[in-house]
């Protein structure tokens, strides 16, 4: 798995491009980001809520990428961050274009949440 860049609007993932905001699993599957359970708590996709936190982690992820948008504008709610701290999981939060570089970097058992526009 790797991601192979990112412009404004999409991201593209193994040569496949996607115009919308992605989670990518531990075994490597590309879905579609499940923004509203972070927009019904706040009003906005840019607070990961701790709901959405819980749909995104598995067990055994040691690390969760979150690419914050090309002008790095999303951000963990603390009830996100407790919830991933709770489970051993380290949160690396980076504009979405630095995102991707430490995304393909890791080794470790890592997902990716990765927000394409702002």
């Amino acid at each position: 798995m790797r991601i192979d860049g990112t412009e404004f609007g999409s991201i593209t993932i193994d040569g496949r491009t996607y115009d919308h905001d992605v989670v990518i699993s531990l075994s490597g599957e590309v879905t579609k980001r499940k923004k509203r359970l972070s927009k019904e708590q706040y009003g906005t996709s840019h607070i990961i809520s701790k709901t959405e936190a819980k749909a995104v982690y598995e067990k055994g992820c040691e690390i969760i990428v979150v690419g914050t948008g090309q002008d790095g504008n999303v951000r963990l709610s603390g009830e996100a961050k407790s919830y991933l701290d709770k489970k051993g999981c380290k949160t690396v939060l980076l504009r979405t274009p630095e995102a991707i570089e430490s995304f393909n970097r890791l080794s470790a058992p890592k997902i990716a949440l990765m927000h394409v526009t702002c």
